[in-house]
């Protein structure tokens, strides 16, 4: 072999080695790339037994969802003398005050419900009942018939709601809601699931928004200590006058009785 065939091959085999010694270069940058990329990542675990984490839309902080509808609460639990006080709040404010006075006194916690257009009313209130520890849960924004709304218009009253309770107390409304008169359907909780929220209803209405029906504060009063069992969620209203006459009185029966009164995560337990 001449001298100009051995240089070519020289030439031949330097390429090939630069070649071959780029190719590893690459592939090990890549691997390092992806490696820094993928261990960013949480892991792809399967559902949880309750809850997961929804990445929903990436403008919106991570939600809450169930991986099944949740069956609806209609009782705390039932194996501890104890009792859950709810309060719904979407129209006026006559024993908000009376409420929160009585919870101070008794040294209780208590669970709101609340509109979004009652809290934007009355963000001072709201911030008071949060800055007071009471649980405050999701009941809509409008309070409108949500078997009567698109599947749409029930996530947008919760979410709507949700971001301005955040907004105004920095704490959320999930997991739970209240759909206001009590109307739902599958469809209405299985939509509700998919935004983050078990729908609680109550064991007993003390009925104190019949206040301008002729309901008198003697008949609720009766109405809640005649159902005075454990694990009973009752449900009672900031907009009538009659709650915030007789809460005191009704609290000190059922402490007399024997009954704690929690909010409605503590009375689930």
């Amino acid at each position: 072999m001449n001298a100009i065939a051995m240089k070519y091959l020289y030439l031949l085999i330097l390429l090939i080695l630069v070649v071959v010694a780029g190719f590893f270069i690459f592939k090990l940058f890549f691997v390092q790339k992806v490696f820094r990329q993928e261990s960013g990542k949480l892991p792809n675990t399967a559902f949880k037994p309750e809850v997961l984490i929804n990445p929903q839309k990436p403008d919106q902080p991570p939600a809450l969802v169930f991986e099944t509808t949740p069956q609806e609460i209609t009782h705390g639990n039932q194996k501890q003398k104890q009792v859950i006080f709810t309060f719904d709040a979407g129209s006026g404010v006559q024993s908000a005050q009376a409420i929160l006075d009585t919870l101070k006194k008794h040294n209780q916690k208590a669970t709101f419900f609340i509109t979004g257009a009652f809290a934007e009313k009355n963000r001072n209130l709201v911030k008071a009942i949060a800055a007071a520890g009471h649980e405050i849960g999701n009941h809509t924004f409008s309070h409108p018939h949500l078997t009567q709304v698109s599947n749409e218009q029930i996530s947008q009253e919760l979410g709507k709601t949700e971001n301005l309770i955040k907004e105004i107390t920095g704490q959320t409304t999930r997991p739970y809601f209240r759909p206001p008169y009590g109307d739902r359907d599958q469809r209405v909780l299985n939509t509700a699931a998919r935004a983050g929220y078990q729908s609680v209803y109550w064991t007993v209405d003390a009925l104190d928004w019949k206040e301008d029906q002729g309901e008198t504060a003697a008949q609720v009063k009766t109405k809640i200590l005649s159902n005075l069992k454990p694990g009973t969620i009752f449900l009672m209203h900031l907009g009538d006058n009659i709650t915030g006459q007789i809460l005191d009185e009704i609290f000190n029966e059922v402490e007399k009785q024997g009954y704690g009164i929690k909010s409605l995560s503590e009375g689930l337990k």
